[in-house]
C-alpha cells in the first residue's frame, strides 16, 4: 500500500501541464510610486526573491514590463504592468545521468522534441530517482559521466505528460528558449492535441469541459474537478468525437489550459473515464453488457494496454529563435492501435441481442 501511494504521489508530481512547472506573477505599479530600478523593486516586492534571482530573471527575459523585456536598470513608472515568470523546479535537484533510449524526433540548438513512451516518468521525484526522461537527457546533453550533477545541464522542461501517457514533449536547450516557450504555454498559443479512448458514447459530436482542477479534498493523492467555486485552478478541455464503438469512444482533446491530470479528471467529471485509467475509475467496465464473453474481451484489452488510453499526438509552437511555426505529430503506439482495432471488430460483429 505504501508503495502504491508513493507511485501515485509521483504521478501527481509528473502530471501534464506547464503551470505545474512555472508560476506567473502579475502586478501593477501604484499611481504614487516613485521611479526606482526594477531589480530593487522586485527584490522588495516578491517573497523569497534575492537580488541574484531577480537579476537572472531579467537577464533571461523572464520579466516583462508592459509586455516587453527590460534590463535591470529600468526604472519603473506609475501604472507599469509587470509580469514575472518564475521557475518552480528545484534547481538543486541531483540528477544521475543515465544512458537511456530516447526517441528524439527533432533537435536544433534551441529545442528538442521527444516522443515519450508510456511508463517513463518525466522528472525524478518520490520513488523515481532513476530511469526518468530527465536522467536520459542529462546523459544525452551532458558530459556522459556516471557522476551526480548538482544542476541539470542546460535544458529545461516547460511542460510534462503523465508517466503512463505516451507522446510528444518539447524540451528547451537554453534559458531564452525556455522562457519563450513558457510564455507561449501561458498565453495558450501552443497547439496540443491528445487522442483518448473513453468509456461511453456521446450524444454530441464535440463539446467543452470547464471545471477547476485541484487536489481531491478528501483523497489527497488524486485530483478532482470543481465546477463551482474558487478551489483548484481554472481548466478548459475541448473534445471532439473521432470514432464510436458503442461502449467506448475515441476522441480528440485540445487543452486550453494544462493542469495536472486535466484530461483524465475532466473526462471522469462528465462520466467518460479514460479506458483502463486505474486512478479515475476507468479500469473496470463502465458501459456494456453482463455477458461473460464481453468481460473477457475487455480484460483482453486491458492486458494489451495496461495503462490509461491517452496519447499526446500533436504539438505545435513558434520556434523561440526563428519565429517559424513548428508542428509535430506522433503515431499511436502499438498497444493503443491494437486496442482500437479490437474495438472496431467487436462493435461491428456485436449481436443486437447484447444491447
Amino acid at each position: 500500500m505504501a508503495e502504491e501511494l508513493l507511485e501515485l504521489e509521483d504521478e501527481l508530481e509528473n502530471g501534464e501541464g506547464s503551470e505545474e512547472l512555472y508560476e506567473k506573477i502579475n502586478m501593477v505599479v501604484d499611481k504614487g510610486q516613485e521611479p526606482v530600478r526594477i531589480d530593487k523593486f522586485l527584490t522588495a516586492r516578491i517573497e523569497g526573491a534575492t537580488r541574484n534571482k531577480v537579476q537572472n530573471a531579467l537577464d533571461t527575459e523572464m520579466v516583462l514590463v508592459n509586455d516587453k523585456p527590460v534590463k535591470a536598470n529600468y526604472k519603473i513608472r506609475p501604472l507599469d504592468k509587470i509580469v514575472v515568470f518564475s521557475n518552480k523546479n528545484p534547481e538543486s535537484t541531483e540528477v544521475l545521468p543515465e544512458e537511456l533510449p530516447l526517441n528524439i524526433v527533432y533537435e536544433d540548438d534551441d529545442v528538442l522534441i521527444i516522443d515519450k513512451p508510456a511508463g517513463m516518468v518525466v522528472h525524478p521525484g518520490c520513488g523515481n530517482y532513476t530511469g526518468t526522461l530527465v536522467n536520459g537527457l542529462s546523459w544525452y546533453l551532458g558530459d556522459k559521466t556516471q557522476a551526480t550533477t548538482p544542476v541539470i545541464p542546460r535544458f529545461g522542461l516547460v511542460h510534462r505528460i503523465d508517466k503512463n501517457t505516451s507522446g510528444l514533449l518539447v524540451v528547451a536547450k537554453s534559458e531564452k528558449a525556455m522562457t519563450d516557450l513558457a510564455k507561449q504555454f501561458f498565453d495558450h498559443t501552443v497547439h496540443r492535441r491528445y487522442i483518448a479512448l473513453v468509456w461511453g458514447d456521446f450524444e454530441e459530436e464535440e463539446g467543452t469541459v470547464v471545471a477547476h482542477v485541484g487536489r481531491h479534498q478528501r483523497l489527497r493523492k488524486i485530483m478532482d474537478a470543481y465546477p463551482d467555486g474558487e478551489y483548484g485552478k481554472e481548466a478548459i478541455t475541448h473534445y471532439r468525437v473521432l470514432e464510436r464503438f458503442n461502449y467506448v469512444t475515441k476522441i480528440e482533446c485540445r487543452l486550453e489550459t494544462g493542469r495536472t491530470h486535466q484530461i483524465r479528471v475532466h473526462m471522469q467529471h462528465i462520466g467518460h473515464s479514460l479506458f483502463n485509467d486505474d486512478t479515475y475509475g476507468g479500469n473496470r467496465i463502465r458501459k456494456g453488457t453482463i455477458f461473460t464473453k464481453y468481460q473477457q474481451f475487455v480484460d483482453n484489452c486491458f492486458d494489451i494496454m495496461p495503462r490509461h488510453a491517452l496519447h499526446a499526438q500533436q504539438l505545435g509552437f513558434i520556434h523561440p529563435r526563428t519565429r517559424k511555426q513548428m508542428r509535430f505529430e506522433s503515431q499511436l503506439p502499438d498497444d493503443f492501435s491494437q486496442v482500437l482495432e479490437k474495438w472496431r471488430r467487436y462493435s461491428t460483429a456485436r449481436p443486437n441481442t447484447e444491447d
